[in-house]
């Protein structure tokens, strides 16, 4: 018997969200080495930029490692409704075949997503918070309620053979969230009491020095803009911020205005919170086409878009119009919001193209309509206190983040342990360890395709970004001698060079002097003549404008 106990392990393995912020995928396992069952908590996407990836559509979490795994995997938790926590379901639930277990507002929105993509939304359990117990293999899971920027959030009370853990999920300490759960600190107390073998907790707001202020400290400053805007008043923020929705479309409604959904992703949230009963007073919306024929002075659009994404409803009306909607001077437009490192360009870009059609621009630069959804350090160190965990492992965060809070985990008396995708830690006994290290990366979904991160396609396509494109075509006969000169073709590429000729003209004038002087056995062999040309072209090209483009080769011989 104690042999067999001493060959199973508890492991914790980040797939995603360790070392960033967004694309949350962590896994929790139980039993002899490498034969482990398996749980698996969120499954979220993160978001491209035309720099890094261009094209992109989403980015998922590379799975590979679970779907090698894929008969171990008894379960998967999801902690809530937000895109990095969730929005990857549908993408991967083939892969992996376990039930989802979520909240009920959490599981409408797992289950839209499994639909979308061809899904069953039967693989959807609804789970009832704690004190109920979901038996997944050897974990005995339980969904805590707590508070933060979307309805039913809840951290998971993990029961292992060999202790219990807690997993904070993203939460902030909130009594008064308007909508959603308000923070309960007798229950976190009563979870901690038989003792805490690890806590894996939100690194977030690690570096934010100062308390987290209340969802509800909003709406004085929000329905005081609204009444005093004299135009129409276009609000964004995060769509699955609903209890935000609910402070904004309440203090329009005190202003004398109608409220206006603009955007799939906002209809689709409000949508859900109501079926599920979360928005009970939310107020009647109009719709766009009656909105048309309403003084602009009472209303208000709650509009997708906060974080600069370019086809949302905050872009379309920034650019002119959105559904017939347009903006005028002496309207205002309120970022209601927190822009997430990164997106800032798209952000600016879009205040300023508000700004040129005469619209005031209001943000969150005073935190007056805006507060976050995550944990703060004096927060985060009253949960350590509360739940007193042998171990803190920080998730959800940068490297600096996770780095912080092992710092500050170890202030307090925990063992602080930095662990980022990929390295999975053994909790066995009272001494964890870094078991091994797990290849992990990302995955793209581009179109309708998923590709990894290291298959060439996207670094292919920013190479041709950045240095053009080049098409060499030659035709050869059956002798093997050239029909006519090599042509060439350009794209992205300026048509003219610094001899004032153009670019074409001087490439295919080197090329053809090439194949003049080139041997038959050059000429015989596709692949040699082929490197040599592509040599040739991007010279002739870095000579003339100073660039090497890529270049495509096509070689047609005559039968």
């Amino acid at each position: 018997m104690s042999n067999a106990k001493t060959a199973n392990r508890l492991i914790y393995l980040p797939l995603g969200g360790a070392g960033e912020i967004g694309m949350n995928a962590y896994v929790y396992g139980y039993g002899p080495a490498g034969k482990e069952r398996l749980i698996v908590v969120d499954l979220g996407i993160t978001f491209p930029d035309m720099d890094s990836t261009p094209g992109v559509d989403i980015i998922l979490p590379d799975i590979s490692w679970l779907t090698a795994r894929r008969n171990q995997i008894d379960g998967i938790f999801i902690t809530h409704a937000h895109e990095d926590h969730v929005g990857a379901v549908g993408h991967c639930w083939q892969q992996l075949g376990a039930p989802v277990y979520a909240r009920p507002f959490t599981a409408n929105i797992a289950r839209r997503k499994l639909e979308e993509h061809g899904g069953s939304p039967n693989v959807v359990k609804v789970v009832d918070p704690y004190p109920h117990v979901i038996t997944c293999g050897p974990f005995k899971v339980s969904y805590l309620p707590i508070s933060h920027s979307i309805p039913e959030s809840a951290g998971l009370l993990i029961d292992t053979p060999d202790g219990r853990l807690v997993h904070t999920g993203d939460f902030k300490i909130d009594e008064n969230p308007v909508v959603g759960d308000p923070w309960n600190a007798a229950l976190w107390e009563e979870v901690a009491q038989p003792g805490v073998k690890a806590l894996i907790c939100d690194s977030t707001n690690v570096f934010s020095e100062n308390a987290g202020r209340s969802e509800s400290t909003l709406a004085p400053a929000i329905t005081e803009m609204m009444r005093h805007a004299t135009g129409m008043v276009v609000a964004t923020t995060f769509a699955s911020n609903v209890a935000r929705l609910q402070t904004l479309a309440t203090a329009a409604k005190a202003a004398g205005r109608s409220v206006v959904l603009l955007g799939r992703a906002m209809r689709a949230m409000v949508d859900a919170a109501t079926k599920e009963g979360l928005l009970t007073d939310f107020p009647a919306v109009i719709s766009v086409e009656d909105a048309l024929s309403v003084p602009r002075q009472n209303l208000m659009l709650l509009v997708t878009g906060s974080q600069g994404e370019r086809r949302a409803a905050s872009a379309q009306l920034a650019q002119g119009s959105y559904l017939g909607m347009k903006l005028k001077e002496g309207d205002t437009f309120l970022f209601s919001s927190k822009t997430i490192p990164g997106n800032e360009r798209g952000v600016i870009k879009i205040m300023n193209q508000l700004s040129e059609l005469g619209v005031d621009v209001v943000d969150d630069a005073g935190g007056k309509y805006h507060v976050s959804g995550h944990a703060n350090r004096p927060d985060l160190v009253r949960m350590h206190q509360i739940i007193k965990a042998q171990v803190l492992i920080p998730m959800h965060g940068e490297h600096r983040h996770l780095r912080e809070h092992a710092k500050l985990a170890e202030a307090s008396g925990m063992t602080g342990i930095v662990a980022v995708n990929g390295m999975m830690i053994d909790l066995s006994g009272n001494r964890p360890k870094v078991a091994e290290y797990i290849e992990t990366g990302r995955t793209y979904l581009d179109g309708s395709v998923q590709v990894g991160a290291l298959d060439g396609v996207v670094r292919d396509r920013i190479r041709m970004a950045m240095n053009g494109h080049m098409i060499v075509t030659l035709i050869i006969d059956e002798d093997g001698d050239m029909l006519g000169d090599p042509w060439v073709e350009i794209m992205g590429l300026p048509e003219t060079g610094r001899n004032d000729v153009p670019l074409v003209d001087v490439v295919e004038e080197d090329l053809a002097q090439f194949i003049g002087r080139a041997h038959a056995k050059t000429l015989a062999d596709d692949e040699k003549l082929e490197k040599e040309i592509k040599m040739i072209a991007r010279k002739s090209a870095q000579g003339e404008i100073g660039k090497k483009p890529e270049v495509t080769v096509i070689i047609s011989r005559l039968a």
